[in-house]
C-alpha cells in the first residue's frame, strides 16, 4: 500500500485586492494543463476575485462573470475547458445533477469551485484548496496542496509550501 505525501500549506498575507489578484495570476500558468481548485471562505473574503484573476491569468479574454446566479460559467483556455462554479445557493449536492458536471472530471479541465462543501460527493477531488479569510482591512490566504500535481504547481511558481502542522 502506497502512503500518500502529507498535505502542504502555504500561508500568505493579502493586504488588498491587488495582492489577491497577484497571487492568483502567479499561480495561473501552473494550471494550464488542468486541475481542480476549491475556494473556501466567508462571504466577501475574495473567492470570486481570486477566481477571476486566475481565469484572466490563464488567458480568458472575455468578461469573467460571477456564477452566483448561473451556478456555472464555462470558458475556453488553450483548447481546454475552464469551469467556474459558485455553489453558495445550493442546498444539496443532488441539485447539481442538471448542470452536467461529468465534464468536470476530464483530465485537462480547469475547475474552480466556490463553496465546494455544498457540492460534496458531486465534485471531482481538489488538487488545491484555497481558504481566504478576513484579516483586519485585508485578507489572509491559505493554499493547501491535496495532490502531487498541486505540489508540482508550487515548485513551478517557485513557492514550495511547508508541511502543514
Amino acid at each position: 500500500m502506497a502512503v500518500s505525501e502529507p498535505e502542504r500549506t502555504l500561508a500568505v498575507n493579502l493586504p488588498d485586492e491587488a495582492a489577491t489578484t497577484a497571487l492568483a495570476q502567479r499561480l495561473a500558468p501552473a494550471l494550464l494543463e488542468g486541475g481542480v481548485v476549491y475556494l473556501r471562505g466567508e462571504l466577501g473574503a475574495g473567492k470570486t476575485t481570486f477566481a477571476r484573476a486566475l481565469l484572466r491569468g490563464l488567458g480568458v479574454g472575455e468578461r469573467v462573470k460571477s456564477p452566483t446566479y448561473s451556478l456555472l460559467e464555462r470558458y475556453a483556455v488553450n483548447g481546454r475547458d475552464a469551469f467556474h462554479l459558485d455553489l453558495y445557493r445550493i442546498a444539496d449536492a443532488g441539485e447539481l445533477e442538471w448542470l452536467g458536471l461529468d465534464e468536470l472530471d476530464s483530465p485537462g479541465a480547469i475547475v474552480l469551485v466556490e463553496w465546494p462543501e455544498r457540492g460534496r460527493g458531486a465534485l471531482p477531488a481538489a488538487d488545491l484548496e484555497v481558504v481566504l479569510e478576513h484579516a483586519g482591512t485585508g485578507r489572509r490566504g491559505y493554499l493547501t496542496t491535496a495532490s502531487t500535481r498541486a505540489r508540482a504547481w508550487f515548485a513551478g511558481v517557485g513557492t514550495a509550501p511547508k508541511a502543514a502542522g
